[in-house]
């Protein structure tokens, strides 16, 4: 089985290629955001040069993909890709991106989850799993998981919560947990702060969605038979965008 992957879910831009369980080709990049954390500490670098959109970069980095590891696209069996949630901006990005490869080609798309995606960066840890997104406004886009081997067992489904929920879910566990994701910088005092149970932190070549990871699990996926036609495929937001929720607000208001 051949799986070209896309992920567009979050600061990260991604494309990989799979073939079985060999990684072909992977090519990513990360658009560091700076920001501060919940107790108002500045992180990230501003990056200059390189700060262009998914709009511009991800059909160039795919075309230079297929290119280096001269891979035949028509070939591919399906057209992953990390289906949220995530920037509505980049996740409306990746679904315009492989639908249209998968009706040009006629090939079916398989839908990761994001956060399931970002979970399997640590496919085999021996600790609970927590990936953290930011998701603004207070809130993480998150899940649970383990791993048996390379199967991924789902503790708690993706969902978008305050970083007090997540971390008081795994105090309840009482399980080692390790933490990954863009959420990480701006949720980092607080869990050093306010978590019981043993806990580290995935180093930086784990810590950030990887197409690799969404084109793996996709293996699984369409051996499991959990793949859509093109037409069939919309992101899953988990949240209403900032300009509906706005809107309601307004209309709230008005009420």
């Amino acid at each position: 089985m051949k799986i070209l992957a896309v992920d567009s879910s979050g600061q990260v831009a991604s494309v990989a290629a799979v073939e079985d369980w060999n990684l072909l080709g992977e090519f990513t990049v990360n658009y560091i955001v700076p920001g501060r954390d919940a107790q108002g500490v500045s992180f990230g670098a501003k990056k200059t040069g390189y700060k262009k959109t998914h709009s511009q970069t991800l059909l160039p980095m795919l075309d230079e993909m297929v290119k280096m590891i001269e891979l035949d696209i028509k070939t591919v069996d399906a057209i992953a890709v990390a289906g949220g949630p995530g920037s509505f901006t980049g996740l409306r990005i990746g679904a315009a991106t492989v639908k249209g490869l998968a009706l040009a080609l006629d090939k079916p798309v398989i839908q990761i989850p994001t956060v399931d995606a970002l979970a399997y960066n640590l496919c085999g840890h021996r600790d609970l799993v927590c990936p953290l997104m930011d998701a603004r406004r207070n809130q993480v886009y998150t899940g649970l998981y383990r791993f048996e081997g390379n199967r991924m067992q789902t503790v708690k489904g993706q969902c978008a919560v305050d970083i007090r929920e997540i971390v008081e879910e795994i105090n309840l566990i009482e399980k080692p947990a390790v933490f990954l994701g863009d959420g990480v910088p701006v949720s980092k005092s607080y869990i050093e702060e306010h978590i019981k149970a043993p806990y580290s932190f995935a180093p930086p070549h784990l810590n950030r969605q990887r197409a690799g990871a969404v084109a793996a699990l996709a293996l699984q996926y369409l051996e499991e038979g959990k793949a859509l036609d093109a037409d069939s495929f919309t992101p899953e937001y988990l949240r209403l965008s900032q300009a509906e929720r706005e809107r309601q607000e307004k209309s709230h208001a008005k009420d």
